[in-house]
């Protein structure tokens, strides 16, 4: 099992009353963290046009994140693919990779929130087929030589050649949780990221349905499977969730009014009790406890992306987090 973290979102709560400056440069101050802790990887999320400042900007903080770090896989956990345009998703994921020396992996999702859409003037009713274009088009500009596609979404010649060419190939990994979404990405993609709110039950049917529709296809070469879960590290289970608390319900109740549209003032109960049991969080034997049902249920092959980013909650807290799931954690789990 590899292990990494993040997600940064950059998110300034109400109460936080830091600078911007200041919030993203506690972004690169973790990414150090993670990098000198020996995990496996870091990773960025986004949305556009909130109230706290979410993370819009996934390249050029992957590219600050390359700058700063050496060996860790860094990617887009997940880009929202039909509001990009294509050619330059394309270049500016090219030039990430090649300041990162080859650690970037892209991943892409058909996004949710019909503020976004609305504003970008993209239709919410394309959004599938504008992420398997997004898929197809970033490839073709990769490969040497002209684009040599016909892009649905975007008026660029096929006659083009895009640039820089990445030095290999850079994994596109996909996320959803819905039937259709998990079979795109076995078909399409190179990875699949799992959101959170699925249990390990509903995880192994979809990646046994993965695997099944690869065999059935005859789909070779490796496939990654994602794991997010939020949780942090502590000295007791009770520590570790009043240190998380806070940041992890702010962001689930910003996600709420994210993914409905709607204003969430506040999270109800039976909610917050909800995500409480579907984190893992605790002493580094309890959070070791967590992560064994993933691997029994899934195998040792999968990368676990554990959500130790909870905004407002400290830089020295989840620096400490970082260090501790890289020192007490990771040497148990790989």
């Amino acid at each position: 099992m590899q292990l990494g973290t993040g997600l940064f979102t950059c998110q300034r709560r109400p109460d936080d009353d830091r600078s911007m400056t200041e919030i993203y440069d506690e972004m690169l101050t973790l990414g150090r963290a993670i990098e000198d802790a020996g995990l496996d990887s870091a990773w960025v999320s986004e949305h556009h046009f909130a109230e706290d400042g979410y993370l819009s900007g996934t390249m050029p903080a992957l590219g600050a994140l390359a700058a700063e770090t050496d060996e860790i896989e860094l990617g887009t956990c997940i880009a929202l693919a039909p509001l990009y345009d294509g050619v330059r998703l394309a270049e500016d994921a090219a030039t990430v990779d090649l300041i990162s020396g080859g650690r970037l992996t892209l991943g892409l999702a058909i996004g949710s929130n019909p503020r976004e859409f609305d504003a970008f003037g993209v239709p919410r009713e394309e959004r599938v087929d504008r992420l398997a274009d997004q898929v197809d088009l970033v490839r073709a500009a990769w490969s040497d030589g002209p684009l040599e596609y016909d892009a649905q979404f975007h008026d660029v010649s096929p006659d083009v050649s895009v640039t820089p060419k990445p030095d290999s190939e850079i994994p596109i990994m996909l996320g959803g949780a819905a039937k259709p979404a998990v079979r795109r990405a076995a078909r399409t993609a190179d990875a699949w990221c799992a959101p959170s709110s699925l249990s390990v039950g509903g995880l192994k049917k979809r990646v046994d349905d993965i695997r099944n529709v690869r065999d059935e296809e005859g789909l070779d070469g490796e496939f990654g499977i994602y794991v997010l879960q939020h949780g942090f590290v502590g000295d007791s289970r009770e520590e570790a969730w009043e240190e998380m608390r806070d940041g992890y319900l702010y962001i689930q109740r910003r996600y709420a009014e994210i993914f409905s549209g709607e204003e969430v003032p506040e999270l109800p109960e039976e909610r917050k009790q909800e995500l409480k049991e579907q984190a893992i969080f605790g002493t580094p034997e309890q959070v070791i406890e967590g992560l064994e049902p993933y691997r029994e249920a899934l195998g040792d092959d999968i990368h676990f992306i554990f959500r130790t980013y909870h905004p407002g909650i400290g830089t020295d807290a989840m620096t400490e987090c970082i260090e501790r799931l890289g020192s007490e954690v990771a040497p148990e789990v790989r």
